[in-house]
């Protein structure tokens, strides 16, 4: 199988050149049905464009074409994170802490090889993280074998769309009178003072 880290170091540079953090480099599917994910983020936005993805897809096939790392048939995939995305790098757990995540250990600490809650950030290049129905727990990173926020409604609503481009626009007709099926319109002091002649 290609080594996912070696393909990293080749296209994080790429990534760079661009002005994107790399997030994560994934190959799965089986042998006939490769894909390779290839995760970036502009750094002020954590959010790429679908033209920057289409940029980055170019720079790598471009690069991929030239060394050939992949003896295998695959697909090449260029995403975005996204909002329950991947927790991949140090960092990622101290900017997204006061947000809920799932940690899945290497080897169980206490007992639990998952542990799910609010983060609640790095210290000394350690990972605090509020377990549910427990209490905190401090890990390393080298502990870690994978990890993701989790979709919640404060993740959300701190997670804006960096465009609404191509997102259908529903019109309203301007709301006017109630029809009157063809009749006058009456004078309410007109309906009041009927039969008081």
């Amino acid at each position: 199988m290609t080594d996912t880290a070696k393909l990293a170091q080749l296209i994080e540079p790429e990534a760079n050149a661009l002005g994107f953090d790399l997030v994560r480099v994934k190959m799965f599917g089986n042998r006939d049905d490769l894909t390779l994910q290839v995760m970036a983020e502009r750094p002020d936005t954590r959010q790429l464009t679908i033209d920057d993805c289409a940029a980055l897809s170019r720079r790598i096939s471009d690069l991929f074409d030239e060394k050939d790392p992949i003896a295998e048939a695959y697909r090449l995939e260029v995403s975005s994170p996204g909002i329950d995305r991947p927790l991949t790098r140090l960092a990622d757990f101290q900017d997204w802490a006061g947000h809920e995540a799932r940690i899945h250990l290497t080897a169980p600490v206490d007992g639990r090889k998952q542990l799910t809650g609010f983060l609640k950030g790095v210290e000394d290049g350690r990972i605090t993280i509020d377990v549910n129905k427990h209490e905190p727990m401090t890990i390393g990173f080298d502990q870690v074998a994978n990890a993701k926020l989790l979709l919640t409604d404060a993740l959300i609503a701190s997670t804006r769309p960096l465009s609404l481009d191509g997102v259908e626009e529903e019109e309203f007709e301007e709301e006017g009178p109630p029809e009157t099926d063809g009749l006058a319109e009456s004078n309410p002091d007109d309906i009041m003072n009927e039969g008081q002649d």
